[in-house]
């Protein structure tokens, strides 16, 4: 009897075939690495929840400037980096996703990551960025074990990896009262940009960034 089909195998062929709501790249462009960002700690047992590359002031149109935007909340249920990116893809093809969608397309593009980084060597080695950042803070058979849970907390290796595989530009921004280290302010500042190479998108037309708010809660929410 053959095997059945493993559900980050169906969203991967979702991809392909251009029926899911996020976009994946046939050919991955090569990622030039950047220099590291304060790293961000956080997540059960001490694991890193987020480790951000600073990649603002190198071509980007991203900059310390403060920018204004609004907050969609997501839910903080471990999902929050997945949900976000998917809610803003979405959003940017102008759809609106229901509770179920959002929680189902946020575990279908984690398991779409934990394909590409665990289940073969020819497909990981097309993110090398990735696989460098992942290693440094722990084993890769633990992560696969990890990103394997409904809760996995995602950071930037997953922002290097989904930014490739879905050609999708995604900037990273932390509220402005953050950034002063307290005080006033209702702005965001963008601290790091993912994919900006996909700016351009297909047929000269541009692509459109996802915002990511990230929070001193250890949690994403979306921008627009």
């Amino acid at each position: 009897m053959a095997d059945k089909p493993r559900k980050d195998e169906s969203i991967l062929q979702q991809l392909k075939d251009g029926t899911a709501r996020f976009e994946i790249v046939s050919s991955p462009v090569r990622v030039v690495p950047s220099s590291a960002f304060p790293r961000l700690l956080f997540g059960d047992a001490g694991l890193p929840f987020a480790r951000i590359a600073s990649t603002i002031g190198r071509g980007s149109p991203a900059s310390k400037k403060v920018e204004q935007y609004s907050v969609q909340r997501v839910t903080g249920d471990g999902r929050c980096l997945f949900r976000a990116l998917v809610k803003g893809m979405a959003f940017n093809k102008g759809i609106a996703l229901n509770a179920r969608e959002e929680r189902q397309d946020a575990d279908e593009l984690r398991l779409a990551v934990k394909e590409v980084i665990c289940d073969g060597d020819e497909e990981r080695r097309q993110y090398e960025e990735a696989l460098i950042a992942i290693t440094v803070d722990e084993p890769l058979k633990r992560y696969c074990q990890r990103i394997e849970h409904p809760d996995f907390w995602g950071g930037e290796s997953e922002l290097l990896v989904i930014s490739k595989l879905c050609r999708q530009p995604i900037i990273v921004y932390i509220p402005e009262h953050e950034h002063k280290g307290g005080g006033w302010g209702s702005g965001f500042i963008p601290i790091a940009e993912y994919g900006s190479e996909f700016r351009k998108g297909s047929r000269n037309r541009k692509k459109v960034s996802v915002r990511l708010l990230y929070s001193g809660r250890n949690h994403y929410d979306l921008l627009v």
